[in-house]
């Protein structure tokens, strides 16, 4: 048997439990009486690992309430339909995470990025229930708050228990945040809103995605909203901008005759 390494009471992170790097934050909430959620699953090839860490740590795979899907990328969500089938629980998502999940969306889901040689599969998979803004999760002992945070991806949740925020991709310890693409969903006005909710916002102590867990840090975040805040006006971000200044003042220019200048 394994020692449990609760990183915050009722909180298992199972990189840290593995004592190496499986991939995305998984987090198990122990609510007491054996019952438990994970939140996130990561991919395929460490589901068995999970598997076997979770009965390692003497938690019965019955007394798993659900896996929780933060959002429909890949590298969280490939597993969940071999780990629905080991450890035969519910899986839950936001009603906008569920589409390319059921479907297998390999380009929403990021699972394919053909120019990048990036091309594993992505095993479609039922969605059990539904998580939505305002809901309150309730595993054994525990309550956690449900919030939908998008701008990474539409479905983007994140969870508040006590002084803890589980934040998804949303801020990083070094103010980087979850990537800004188009092809899965990316909306920066979302995103700007949904960090400045976490800035105002009373928890102690972020769980982010990816990363190590950090104390909040007001500059971490407002970092990233003034980042992002500017990529809205900017063409390096294409469809994810919202406008871009510069064709305005050169169609002006254009339509009123005005020739360049050198």
């Amino acid at each position: 048997m394994q020692r449990r390494k609760y990183i915050f009471p009722n909180v298992i992170e199972m990189n840290y439990q593995a004592g190496r790097r499986l991939g995305v934050n998984i987090y198990l909430l122990d609510g007491g009486n054996g019952e438990y959620v994970l939140i996130d699953i990561g991919f395929e090839d460490s589901v068995d690992e999970i598997v076997e860490l979770i009965r390692q740590m003497d938690f019965s795979l019955s007394k798993c309430q659900a896996i929780i899907a933060t959002h429909a990328d890949a590298d969280h969500i490939q597993g969940l339909k071999l780990a629905k089938s080991r450890i035969k629980t519910k899986i839950l998502a936001h009603p906008l995470s569920v589409p390319p999940i059921e479907r297998g969306d390999v380009i929403e889901t990021y699972a394919t990025i053909t120019a990048q040689g990036i091309d594993i599969p992505m095993p479609a998979v039922k969605i059990d229930g539904l998580l939505h803004e305002g809901d309150v999760l309730k595993v054994g002992e525990l309550k956690v708050d449900v919030w939908h945070t998008p701008g990474h991806t539409p479905g983007q949740l994140s969870f508040k228990m006590g002084n803890l925020l589980f934040s998804g991709d949303n801020i990083y310890k070094d103010s980087c945040v979850g990537v800004i693409d188009a092809h899965h969903g990316s909306k920066l006005p979302d995103f700007v809103q949904s960090l400045k909710r976490i800035l105002a916002d009373d928890s102690e102590f972020l769980l982010p995605s990816h990363g190590p867990v950090f104390r909040r840090d007001a500059k971490i975040i407002q970092t990233a909203i003034d980042r992002l805040t500017g990529y809205q006006y900017m063409a390096d971000f294409g469809t994810c901008a919202v406008d871009w200044p510069l064709l305005h003042e050169w169609e002006a220019d254009v339509t009123a005759g005005r020739m360049p200048k050198f």
